[in-house]
């Protein structure tokens, strides 16, 4: 039997570990700044194109199921498997997992690699079924926690939310498995399979709601089945390409594997470090349970808009650059690992300023181009959500950087840090919650706008703080440029605030036009926004060669 030392890394006879490398051989290693660039363009556009059918997904879900009370229901049923999905497929594990992958890659051997997989494939799989088995047979005690207004005073959304969680929570392994295999890609840098798998969620989400939903006597029940379904087809999609690398796992039970243990003990704090966001999402929740009928629903569509450009931009340079600062880190490159970071911020800060601008002005209009339909939508509806929307805006730049600066830290498989700060911004978004969200909801009946105030606010705490450990540590420095970089991107982003806001003065009106009259004014008003911010860019001085280098 493979032997294997207590630190988790394969034994000298399984790897060839080459004397200490030169800097030619350490930049070498690491993924340049153009590969960079390619990887993550192939990422965003896998994701933009899930992105689109997701705004499909829900403009048909408003059409079908609206902001009433069972739609609360299923967002609430929906949001539970997701928020642990963020743990164990995108978050936590991802994070533990591909760097401590990283290294067997760097030292060992294809047999210590494949083994690691297995092991890991075996521990996950069966710590999931042994999950879902309980939340399924306690489902009304879960939705209770996570919807604890709806047990006080809205006993049928309530019936409806836990009926529904036994459907959708069994997506949650599924989707872990899924994530398993996308990170396994990730990490030998087949992006576009992993990034195009979403894609299939959405479809299959449209076809339940579209085909499935006539079909059942409550119409959000087909798209319950539909999340679930989801989850198959996801999971089935990226076998054959892990297949074509030879490394598709066939679990195997070893809880004192050395390298599973090495990824528990780092994915234990990474847990709350990589997922504040997501547990104040659902602190949102179980505060919204105890709001007006339609307070979920408002913040579910504002925060699927919010999240189009993190999902699109952020998480795709995310995805792209921890596998490369991990390989990096372990070749003992500091100077690539810091311009692979200091360009990553620079192309997150490119992206996320002007999307935070856009959509604070534009909040309204592209809520009502969307999902506006005058019988289950209303204009109040869009209204509300146009307000959370703005609010959970002002937190984009905050959370797009958070999706880079966290990776600084797990590629050097540093967790306690990145879970302290997060336990900060955890407390501090609790509390924020009840300054906010109360007195809204008393003196103005918008508590919601509180809730997702309060989100961006802890959000810009996050940042901030990961941005000064990573400077405390010396992890990493600003390279040159900053200066001029900053003054280029404030003034093409106020150039496109003003032709925004031109636009939206002499526009009004919008919930009286036909659909086609608000998508096709909207298009032309993004397109216009764009074209001026581009402009002023190369005005400035950004050149493509300035995206390729850091």
């Amino acid at each position: 039997m493979r032997q294997q030392k207590t630190d988790g890394t394969p034994r000298a006879q399984d790897t060839h570990v080459p004397e200490a490398p030169s800097s030619a051989e350490q930049v070498k290693s690491a993924k340049p700044a153009r590969g960079l660039l390619r990887s993550s363009g192939v990422v965003s556009s896998m994701t933009m194109l899930s992105r689109i059918l997701g705004l499909i997904r829900d403009m048909v879900f408003a059409r079908i199921i609206g902001a009433d009370a069972l739609a609360d229901a299923f967002f609430v049923a929906f949001k539970i498997p997701n928020f642990f999905r963020r743990l164990f497929a995108e978050g936590a594990f991802s994070q533990a997992f591909v760097p401590v992958l990283a290294e067997y890659r760097e030292k060992g051997s294809p047999a210590a690699v494949k083994a690691l997989l297995d092991s890991v494939a075996g521990v996950l799989g069966s710590a999931l079924i042994a999950l879902t088995l309980v939340v399924v047979l306690a489902s009304p005690l879960v939705t209770g926690l996570f919807a604890f207004g709806f047990w006080l005073d809205y006993p049928d959304k309530f019936a409806a939310a836990s009926d529904m969680l036994r459907i959708t929570f069994p997506y949650l392994l599924l989707i872990s498995l899924t994530g398993l295999a996308g990170a396994i890609l990730n990490s030998y840098d087949r992006f576009a399979v992993p990034a195009f798998t979403p894609v299939l969620l959405n479809i299959t989400l449209i076809a339940a709601a579209l085909v499935a939903a006539p079909w059942f006597a409550t119409p959000v029940y087909a798209l319950a089945w539909g999340v679930l379904a989801a989850g198959v087809v996801q999971l089935l999609f990226q076998l054959p390409f892990l297949a074509r690398i030879h490394m598709v796992p066939y679990p195997r039970m070893d809880w004192r594997d050395a390298g599973v243990r090495r990824i528990l003990r780092l994915m234990a704090p990474a847990i709350f470090g990589v997922s504040v966001s997501q547990i104040n999402l659902l602190l949102d929740t179980v505060i919204a349970s105890f709001l007006p009928t339609g307070s979920i629903s408002w913040l579910y569509y504002s925060d699927r808009l919010s999240e189009l450009p993190l999902g699109v931009f952020g998480v795709a340079i995310a995805t792209v650059i921890l596998p490369s600062l991990s390989r990096q880190h372990s070749a003992q490159a500091p100077e690539v690992f810091n311009r692979t970071l200091d360009w990553a911020l620079r192309m997150i800060l490119l992206v996320a300023v002007p999307a935070a601008v856009a959509l604070v002005i534009l909040a309204e209009p592209i809520l009502l181009s969307l999902f506006y339909y005058g019988d289950v939508i209303t204009a109040r509806d869009m209204t509300m959500a146009s307000l959370s929307l703005r609010a959970y805006a002002c937190g984009l730049i905050a959370f797009m950087l958070i999706k880079v600066l966290a990776p600084g830290f797990f590629a050097r498989q540093d967790m306690k840090t990145p879970v302290k700060i997060g336990v900060i911004a955890l407390v501090s978004n609790m509390v924020l919650n009840l300054l906010f969200a109360v007195p809204m909801h008393l003196y103005w009946g918008i508590g919601h706008v509180g809730l997702a105030l309060a989100t961006a606010i802890s959000a810009m705490l996050n940042a901030g703080l990961l941005y000064k450990g990573l400077r405390r540590l010396k992890v990493y420095r600003p390279e040159p440029g900053w200066g001029r970089f900053s003054v280029m991107l404030f003034a093409a982003s106020a150039a496109m605030a003003l032709v925004l806001t031109g636009f939206i003065y002499y526009l009004q009106d919008w919930q009286f036009w036909a659909w086609w009259q608000r998508a096709g004014w909207l298009a032309l008003i993004c397109c216009s926004g764009a074209f001026v911010y581009g402009v002023c860019l190369l005005l400035g001085g950004l050149r493509l060669s300035h995206l390729r280098h850091s």
